[in-house]
């Protein structure tokens, strides 16, 4: 991400600001952070995942969204996942443009976002309380980590790494293998 001027902004002027954008914009502290675009692999295994999701999810209570929908936490972050997942009745703020209750959030990793969506990010996300699973999905390599909230509060991680394997969702009592993941996808070796 990109940090814009070093002016602070009022949530409310980001929001102002962001209706007239051209570009998706990160908000968090008065800061607001401009969201680079990705690669072909980041793309492809995005839609992938959405795909694969909404066949599964189809007339049933849960519903994916893809990075156009933005996500505001208690913690004020306001950001667009790769894709979140609602169950029930979406809650909605800022004219419809901002999700309050995300049971999933997975985030295609790149190399100048690993290190946040694994961190900071994560803690933020943290403060949703609907939020059940969150999914980090490399795009340079088959590498998947599902973290998962239990009843406790502890988050619980599980490592995948190959095609074979499957993530199971239990809030959607559905899963989500990695060949479906990384369909078409092929790994430049040379970049590793």
């Amino acid at each position: 991400m990109l940090k814009t001027m070093q002016q602070f902004y009022t949530r409310e002027e980001y929001l102002a600001l962001e209706e007239q954008a051209e570009i998706k914009h990160e908000f968090f502290q008065g800061e607001i952070f401009a969201m680079a675009g990705g690669t072909f692999n980041h793309a492809k295994i995005s839609l992938n995942i959405v795909v694969s999701l909404s066949n599964q999810l189809r007339g049933k209570n849960c519903t994916p969204m893809n990075s156009d929908m933005r996500v505001h936490t208690p913690s004020g972050l306001d950001t667009y996942p790769d894709i979140s997942i609602y169950c029930g009745k979406p809650e909605l703020s800022d004219k419809q443009h901002s999700l309050l209750n995300p049971v999933i959030i997975i985030e295609v990793l790149s190399p100048s976002t690993r290190s946040y969506d694994r961190g900071d990010k994560f803690v933020l996300y943290r403060a949703l309380p609907s939020l059940r699973d969150y999914v980090l999905v490399d795009s340079e390599r088959m590498f998947v980590e599902h973290f998962r909230r239990t009843d406790a509060n502890e988050w619980i991680l599980h490592e995948y790494q190959d095609s074979t394997e499957t993530l199971h969702f239990s809030v959607l009592e559905e899963t989500l293998s990695l060949a479906s993941i990384y369909e078409s996808i092929e790994f430049d070796v040379s970049e590793s």
